[in-house]
This record gives C-alpha cells, sequence and structure tokens, in this order.
C-alpha cells in the first residue's frame, strides 16, 4: 500500500483509553464483525481480549476442573494479549508478554490512521483491516502495572483507565508455537491437560461500589468476581515498585490469593487501592 501524507496517524499517548472492533477484513475476503473485541490501552501497557459470539452455559463452573470439553474448546477459540504497545513512526507493533494462543509466526505490527469517527488498523505483514471505535469513558485516573507471581513466576499485568480495568495472568503449561490452541486441546492426552492448556486469564470489568468486579474473562466462570487489588508499597529493599496482591481461583474453584512483585509503574499508582496501614510516603 503506498503512503498516503494526508492521513492523520496517533500517538501512542492519544491512543490511551478503551477501543471496540467492529469489523476485520482478510486480504482473501473472509470478514468478521461477530466477534466480541475490545482493546485497553494505557501509557504504553495494553491488553486485549476477543471473544466468539456464541458462548456455552458457564453458570455451574467454579474452577477450572469444572470445565467440560466442549466449554474446553469454546475457551480455545479466544484470543487475547498483554504487553507494551511500540510505534517506529511508520508501524505500531503489540508486543506480547501474555498470548492466550501460542505464539504466531507474524509479529503483531500494523498501521493505524484515523477515519471519520473510528481508527483504521492494517497489517503489516498480513494486510487485513480492523475498524477500532473508542468507548466513550473516562480515562483518568489511568495507571498500568507490569508483575511477576511471587511464587510461580507468571506474568501478569493490571491496566486501569477511570471506572474500568484489564488484569492479565500468564499460564504454566508449555505452550509450543506454531499451532492454534484448538488443535493443542483436541491433542491433550486427558481433559485436565486440555484444561490447563486453557489456564490463561484476561479478564476486563469494572471498578464499582461493590469492587473491581469482572464482566468478561477468558475464563468464564471468573466472571463476576471481585480480583480485590492491593498496592502494597515498600520503601527501598529489593521491591522499590512495592507488590500487588489480587484475588484468584484455584483449579478446583476455591478462593485464593495471588502475591505479585510489581515490575514497573505506568501513570498513577495511586489509582490502585491501598490498605491503608500500608501507606508509605513515596
Amino acid at each position: 500500500m503506498t503512503a498516503d501524507v494526508t492521513k492523520t496517524i496517533p500517538m501512542i499517548d492519544e491512543l490511551a483509553g478503551l477501543w471496540r472492533r467492529s469489523l476485520i477484513a482478510w486480504p482473501d475476503g473472509p470478514r468478521d464483525t461477530a466477534t466480541w473485541v475490545n482493546w485497553m490501552q494505557g501509557p504504553r501497557v495494553y491488553l486485549d481480549l476477543r471473544q466468539p459470539a456464541v458462548k456455552p452455559d458457564f453458570h455451574e463452573v467454579h474452577g477450572l476442573r469444572q470445565l467440560d470439553r466442549l466449554q474446553v474448546a469454546w475457551m480455545a477459540e479466544q484470543e487475547g494479549f498483554a504487553g507494551a504497545l511500540h510505534f517506529d513512526g511508520t508501524y505500531f507493533e503489540w508486543r506480547r508478554e501474555i498470548d492466550f494462543q501460542p505464539q504466531a509466526i507474524y509479529s503483531d505490527e500494523g498501521k493505524l490512521w484515523y477515519d471519520g469517527d473510528k481508527m483504521i488498523e492494517e497489517g503489516r505483514d498480513i494486510a487485513y483491516i480492523e475498524h477500532w471505535h473508542r468507548e466513550p469513558i473516562e480515562i483518568e485516573p489511568i495507571c498500568a502495572m507490569r508483575l511477576k507471581g511471587r511464587a510461580d513466576g507468571v506474568r501478569g499485568f493490571l491496566l486501569r483507565a477511570g471506572s474500568l480495568f484489564m488484569y492479565a495472568r500468564g499460564r504454566n503449561a508449555e505452550m509450543p508455537a506454531g499451532k492454534h490452541l484448538r488443535e493443542l486441546v483436541v491433542a491433550a492426552p486427558n481433559l485436565q491437560a486440555a484444561q490447563d492448556l486453557v489456564d490463561c486469564e484476561i479478564s476486563q470489568g469494572a471498578i464499582t461500589s461493590a469492587g473491581w468486579i469482572i464482566q468478561r474473562s477468558s475464563l468464564p466462570f471468573r466472571e463476576a468476581e471481585d480480583i480485590a487489588p492491593e498496592y502494597l508499597v515498600h520503601a527501598g529493599g529489593d521491591d522499590p515498585h512495592g507488590m500487588l496482591v489480587t484475588r484468584d481461583t484455584t483449579p478446583d474453584g476455591r478462593r485464593m490469593l495471588h502475591h505479585w512483585d510489581i515490575l514497573d509503574v505506568e501513570g498513577d499508582a495511586d489509582a490502585i487501592p491501598q490498605p491503608q496501614n500500608m501507606r508509605v510516603a513515596r
């Protein structure tokens, strides 16, 4: 595609907030307008969740080990990622530190430009077209944290924009690159192995008087739960960014606390709740 100098190209700091996708079209003709897709952008950190339109019933499921084959198969069709957005002056690159699907062959890079009330994305390696629409939300306060699990070493992210948030937790299962998750699930030797393959959380929710409540999740049994983040600020020591605690769910459906080392913080750290007895002047 020949560059068009009349196109208005955004800067990364203009993209902060929540975006909804209305269309993806591939060069060979297929189009998708049904998949639910939201992308939340922070100062650099982003999270993205994509779910098929028709969803099985998960109401009786409270943990990973209660999933049946049909539910696991649906979950394996999801996509989602978290990482940092970069821009080289021509292409935006969504670098993935967490990916719900196995690592793709192609990088996630493309051009962005405004077209009226929507933003167009055109892929670099595959010339797909996506239409994005900014959701009319207040984006302040905004804060993003990159995380590493203290006990398990998994990667995590927490991003708040106004009264909305997205949260991601990586998986422990090994994921060979270049395949689709559905193939790995079908080839899994038993149901527990298949369940472990989909054990990667990317959730979106709202901050209300009841807490940080999950509304959509790659683990649907987490929906309506409160992740209840607590930012424990430490002065000095080996963890200058402090620690984050979130509520999680064990594979058998019990509540647990996940303790995270904070690798770095973007934006207003006061946007993440701190226990009153842990406040330390920074």
